[in-house]
């Protein structure tokens, strides 16, 4: 095992709850109006439960009063927040300051002791032990013993720093590639909008076929991407579909539609479609994004989709010639966009190795930086 020069001593190991300060989040009476539908970002799990770095937008938003009468605190500029009930060990960086729930910390590192943005990385790769460590009968919860029960040992600062810089480096070219992306969405939405608005009524069976996913569980791990309503859950070892395709929610996040052009498999909570009609699969998903499946929801408990609804559900069906110059004038951003997702992709593989070895001292930045 190789360490930088300046690493800390193994024997010299500390509680995290020593080197953290840990700050609780509460929630302003929902019964108030006066409390809600403000200018502070109120976060909740639900907020920043994907792999991006920043959380950027809240579901839900506070006002002064709110914030005055509640336990709910304010989160500084980099702060970390992490999920402590429900979805345990989400974690993410505040860019500007918000509130938050009680289901969740904020994390702030003590000044001299820990760089905030090596302590994301620390935090991102003792997840497992974090987890480990949760308490509840029913529900896992991580509580601030969690904190005091994990033991870690720190670098020098500069040797902090230089761990961090090259983490982020590699997060903030994934995060461009995500903003190119969603920039390349609004540019497509634009020419679907004004060129897609006219033609014949018809029904969303017209042009594909709603298919069920299927149990993912005995499959082995490959290259494959599977998808549940979330997103990507793994990678598997053979697909259940490799034409394109427009993936729709069956339960959960029913507005999360997805576009993929790959060999994937989905999961039981997740339909996939089969075009039967030339030149569709862009605009199909064009018009998914525009209808409020979760206004639609037919379950109880949990939101779900039935095949029966979405099969009925009403379209306007452009001349063939307008589908195939919608086709040719998107396609080349659709590819874009998949070229941006496989380097995010390999970024990721890159960064999720590295994260480990670097925490522990087995690789230095020095070491990188002579190969």
């Amino acid at each position: 095992m190789k360490f930088a020069e300046d690493w800390g001593h193994l024997d010299m190991k500390s509680k995290l709850s020593e080197n953290i300060d840990l700050i609780g989040g509460g929630t302003p009476k929902t019964s108030v109006p006066e409390y809600w539908g403000g200018d502070i970002p109120w976060l909740s799990v639900k907020d920043f439960n994907d792999d991006s770095r920043y959380v950027y937008s809240t579901e839900k938003k506070i006002t002064e009063a709110g914030l005055a009468n509640s336990s709910t605190k304010l989160l500084n500029v980099d702060d970390i927040i992490i999920s402590a009930r429900g979805t345990v060990g989400e974690l993410a960086m505040i860019p500007f300051p918000m509130a938050f729930n009680q289901s969740c910390y904020g994390i702030r590192g003590k000044k001299g002791k820990v760089i905030q943005t090596y302590l994301y990385y620390l935090l991102k790769d003792s997840i497992r032990l974090l987890k480990r460590q949760t308490h509840g009968s029913v529900f896992d919860t991580i509580t601030r013993d969690t904190f005091a029960n994990i033991y870690v040992d720190f670098p020098s600062l500069a040797e902090q720093q230089m761990i961090a810089d090259t983490l982020s480096a590699l997060d903030a070219r994934i995060a461009e590639n995500r903003k190119i992306n969603h920039h390349l969405v609004q540019m497509a939405q634009a020419i679907f909008t004004e060129s897609c608005s006219e033609g014949e009524t018809a029904v969303l069976s017209d042009i594909l076929t709603v298919c069920y996913g299927k149990d993912h569980k005995r499959l082995g791990d490959g290259v494959i991407p599977c998808y549940g309503s979330g997103g990507i859950m793994r990678y598997v070892d053979k697909p259940l579909y490799t034409g394109e395709s427009v993936l729709i929610p069956r339960k959960g996040s029913l507005n999360n539609v997805m576009y993929v052009n790959e060999a994937f498999w989905t999961v039981d909570t997740m339909f996939y479609t089969q075009m039967t009609h030339p030149n569709v699969a862009k605009f199909a998903y064009f018009i998914m994004r525009a209808i409020d499946l979760a206004g639609m929801n037919v379950g109880s408990a949990v939101p779900s989709m039935t095949t029966t609804v979405l099969n009925s559900l009403e379209i306007v069906l452009p001349s063939d010639d307008t589908l195939a110059n919608f086709e040719e004038n998107v396609t080349p951003m659709f590819l874009k966009m998949q070229a941006n997702n496989e380097e995010s992709a390999r970024l990721a593989e890159l960064r999720d190795t590295l994260l480990p070895r670097l925490m522990s001292g087995e690789l230095s930045v020095s070491d990188l930086s002579s190969k």
